[in-house]
């Protein structure tokens, strides 16, 4: 995968911008994820070609995308539906929580997560013998 592709200069201001204006939801979930807490490192508001991710982490290659209502129209499940695409022919695969969701069930999504995460972990290249 070409190094251009993540956080490209020309959206550069945009993911600033979001990182200092999260959601409740994104505020909440990041606690919960942030310094490794799970196991991995994310980065938040981190841009992957044309598109900007709510959470990436590049070592599982899992995209986390939290949807708030605008989501749910049909002209933006059309533009979701086309990031999700995208993402997945780079490997990277998607999770998607509601703001709803996560704020009043972030425990229950927590679990999901990690379920999430488990499948998306390679097995060592080396394994010991």
């Amino acid at each position: 995968m070409r190094r251009n592709l993540f956080n490209q200069k020309i959206r550069k201001n945009l993911r600033g911008k979001l990182r200092k204006t999260p959601t409740k939801a994104e505020g909440l979930l990041w606690f919960k994820i942030r310094n490794e807490q799970l196991g991995y490192k994310f980065r938040r508001q981190h841009g992957i070609g044309r598109y900007i991710a709510d959470f990436y982490c590049p070592e599982l290659k899992l995209a986390v995308e939290i949807d708030g209502g605008v989501h749910f129209e049909e002209k933006n499940i059309v533009k979701d539906k086309q990031r999700e695409e995208y993402f997945k022919k780079l490997g990277i695969a998607m999770v998607r929580y509601t703001n709803l969701n996560i704020v009043q069930n972030i425990d229950n999504v927590l679990v999901d997560f990690r379920r999430t995460m488990s499948c998306r972990r390679q097995p060592h290249p080396n394994p010991p013998l």
